[in-house]
């Protein structure tokens, strides 16, 4: 059994979930959000036997956090399953992009999702906020694991996941949730628990499950911190909930749990920041992103100077223009890439006087080169297709997408991952 590791009690600041019977809880974190589904033709649905996959996902929790005191589950499921070395993110190493490669094998100039803020010429801003931005399908290309199950006739739910809200090719997941990260933690475990045991016509074979515990702190207090730990010892309690209740309900021989992260976090500081306008002049440019990396439109007639003047500015960034990014790093093959693209040396912050005056980020920052040890992303799995005991080397998040269709028995749709690379982690 998994013992839940001691952690502080959340505060819920929803009065109206304090008040909720645990039935009514129970109800409101199962059923279908209120935003109605695009209505898709009926699909056979088969039996109910073959294996489902919980994919849970750890935002910033770094992949050698599973080293620290508080990560008493995560490593219990690391003995007895896979865990990697270390989980290689894709350019730029945040949240929104990192999310949908995971569940799409894409890298991000492939599916569209190239930042957490970006700029397209026809559907005009996407911000993480903006539920109507999120929510709309055209921003999202390629094809989430989510429709591939409910496509060939396996029900799929969603606890959060980025692009879950958006009818993509006309499918949702049969159960969604809209995002509120103040949704308590251990309801959401207990919700996904309640999806795999619903009746063999609803039953869900393909589950995402969220939580930002980690990321936040990382951000606001810094990896190496004692808020991290607080916050590495929340999630792992979860772990643990989730992993009683799946054998509780005797679902261990189908149920596999894939636990990941998006990147990892480095350590910031006053100074080790770029500011843009010590540089140049603010009215030259749009200014669509920044932080670890600065996505830059500069006006028009005013590319060639604002891109020669950066070049010079500082040691501590790199200056490309579009299409002249390293290829390793996948970041040319899109048009929502500004024209010029700016990445900050490891702990380093790119913005202006005025942004950092709101918001300073000086604890913790991610979205640096993706090879960058720093931001390693946790793997570490567990269930009936994995072996046991065993250590992954090193490997891309492009993979997962294969990896998951290979374990329900899914044909993928066309992506930039193979099965090769992650086919060592299953049993033969």
């Amino acid at each position: 059994a998994f013992s839940r590791s001691p952690c502080h009690p959340q505060r819920v600041k929803l009065s109206t979930l304090r008040w909720l019977s645990p039935l009514l809880l129970f109800t409101v974190a199962c059923s279908r959000s209120n935003a109605p589904s695009v209505p898709v033709s009926p699909r056979p649905r088969p039996s109910t036997n073959g294996q489902a996959v919980v994919l849970l996902s750890l935002d910033g929790f770094r992949w050698d956090y599973l080293d620290r005191p508080a990560a008493i589950n995560l490593r219990r499921l690391s003995q007895q399953g896979v865990h990697a070395l270390r989980m290689v993110p894709s350019f730029p190493s945040i949240t929104f992009p990192n999310h949908y490669t995971i569940v799409t094998g894409l890298y991000p100039e492939h599916h569209g999702i190239i930042d957490n803020t970006m700029r397209d010429s026809s559907l005009g801003w996407f911000r993480m906020s903006d539920t109507a931005a999120v929510r709309n399908a055209a921003w999202w290309g390629g094809e989430p694991i989510w429709v591939t199950a409910e496509k060939q006739g396996r029900h799929a739910g969603a606890f959060f996941w980025p692009g879950s809200e958006a009818a993509i090719e006309g499918v949702r997941p049969s159960r969604w949730m809209t995002f509120n990260d103040r949704f308590p933690n251990a309801p959401r475990v207990d919700s996904v628990l309640a999806w795999l045991t619903l009746p063999d016509s609803q039953a869900m074979s393909m589950i995402t499950l969220y939580y930002s515990d980690v990321d936040h702190a990382g951000h606001a207090a810094g990896p190496d911190s004692p808020q991290v730990d607080s916050a590495i010892a929340r999630v792992d309690s979860m772990i643990g909930r989730l992993m009683d209740g799946i054998a509780a309900r005797g679902l261990g021989g189908r149920v596999n749990v894939i636990v990941v992260a998006d990147h990892g976090m480095t350590a910031t500081a006053p100074d080790r920041v770029v500011f843009l306008d010590d540089y140049i002049s603010l009215n030259d440019v749009d200014i669509v992103s920044s932080g670890a990396i600065g996505a830059l439109t500069p006006k028009p007639g005013k590319l060639d100077e604002v891109y020669r003047k950066l070049e010079d500015a500082n040691p501590h960034i790199a200056v490309y223009r579009k299409g002249e990014v390293p290829a390793r790093l996948h970041y040319n093959d899109n048009p929502r890439i500004t024209p010029i693209v700016l990445l900050a040396d490891e702990g380093w912050i790119i913005t202006t006087h005025a942004q950092f005056a709101v918001r300073k980020l000086l604890g913790g920052e991610h979205g640096y080169d993706n090879q960058l040890s720093s931001m390693g992303a946790l793997f570490v799995a567990r269930g009936p297709a994995f072996r046991e005991g065993f250590t992954m080397l090193p490997f891309q998040n492009i993979h997962i997408y294969d990896l998951i269709c290979r374990i329900m028995a899914l044909t993928p749709a066309p992506n930039d991952g193979s099965l090769d690379s992650t086919r060592a982690m299953l049993r033969q």
